[in-house]
């Protein structure tokens, strides 16, 4: 057995320095040195490296300026959508305002035509008198009212559609007493004088609509443009401006193709007061004899109708008798 010291495991100092050497040997000169430098380096430094100051502060700026800009594009549109929601009311509003207003120019418009059919009607039916005539061409208002009754016949004449034919409306009913009154105005010598040398434009209008009006197309209003230029053609001037007009001979046979026989039966007429008149049928005898539908007014003189056919009889014998004495 050894001795005591070793049984107990107590270090001799023999062993004791054979341990010191052997750790020596175990750790490696530089452990020491790492473990210094370790507990040398500040704490939070470890890993990653560090944002500076002024960096960190300048992204915090830009990240508050971006806030502020989104505050102020969404509160510009909140203001733009309350200005459109506003602007689609008003307009909405507007329309509203607009279509009531079309509604009330229309009933006034209608009332208007109501109003201008029952007075021009009874204006129409009272100058068949002599004195009402005066009485009318008298007043102040004359020229006014007949530059109003040709516009607004030409006005009539265009909204015309298609083929359309007599209509039972005010409308119609207005545009018609307005031509009757230019009739009856100039059945009447002082009449017909105002109408030659105050209303040649309404003169005018009304020989122009008369080739605008397609054949069978708004006869009524034909017939009565026919009696007014009929009227007119009794006084010699009017006769003479009424026949200088340009197409006035193409008009007249044109208007005799209109299957309305009351049609035909005024524009026979309106020719034999052109015949009947030396003075004027000399200025258009030649294009007169070469136009002439002498066989459509040889069926007229044949026709059932009892005023037409004796229009046209009449018509071929003044022609007849101008021939002779050619």
């Amino acid at each position: 057995m050894g001795s005591f010291a070793e049984r107990t495991g107590e270090a001799t100092p023999e062993r004791s320095s054979r341990e010191g050497i052997l750790s020596s040997r175990l750790q490696p000169p530089h452990v020491k040195v790492l473990v210094k430098e370790r507990r040398e380096s500040p704490a939070g430094q470890q890993g990653s490296a560090v944002m500076p100051d002024a960096d960190l502060e300048r992204k915090e700026q830009e990240l508050e300026q971006l806030k502020m800009d989104c505050e102020h594009f969404k509160a510009r549109l909140e203001t733009v959508q309350a200005d459109s929601v506003r602007e689609k009311k008003e307009r909405l509003a507007l329309r509203h305002q607009l279509n009531e207003a079309k509604q009330q120019l229309l009933q006034q418009a209608e009332y208007c035509t109501e109003m201008g059919a029952a007075a021009c009607t009874l204006l129409w039916g009272v100058s068949s008198s002599e004195e009402v005539v005066k009485a009318i061409l008298g007043g102040d208002k004359a020229l006014k009212f007949f530059s109003i009754t040709g516009q607004t016949m030409e006005s009539f004449v265009k909204s015309l559609d298609g083929d359309v034919k007599e209509l039972n409306s005010d409308e119609n009913q207005f545009v018609f007493a307005l031509a009757g009154i230019v009739t009856n105005v100039a059945a009447i010598a002082c009449g017909r004088e105002f109408l030659v040398n105050s209303s040649r434009v309404l003169l005018d209008t009304i020989l122009q609509l008369l080739g605008d009006l397609k054949p069978g197309q708004c006869t009524k209003l034909k017939v009565l443009m026919l009696m007014s230029l009929y009227n007119v053609s009794i006084n010699l001037k009017g006769l003479k401006y009424i026949s200088e007009s340009p197409g006035f001979i193409p008009l007249l046979w044109w208007l005799l193709s209109d299957p309305d026989a009351e049609v035909c039966l005024h524009v026979l007429r309106l020719v034999q007061s052109v015949v009947l008149e030396p003075e004027v049928f000399s200025k258009s005898a030649s294009e007169f004899r070469s136009s002439l539908p002498l066989q459509r007014i040889l069926a007229m003189s044949k026709s059932r109708n009892p005023h037409l056919q004796t229009a046209a009889r009449e018509l071929l014998e003044d022609l007849r008798t101008l021939e002779h004495n050619v």
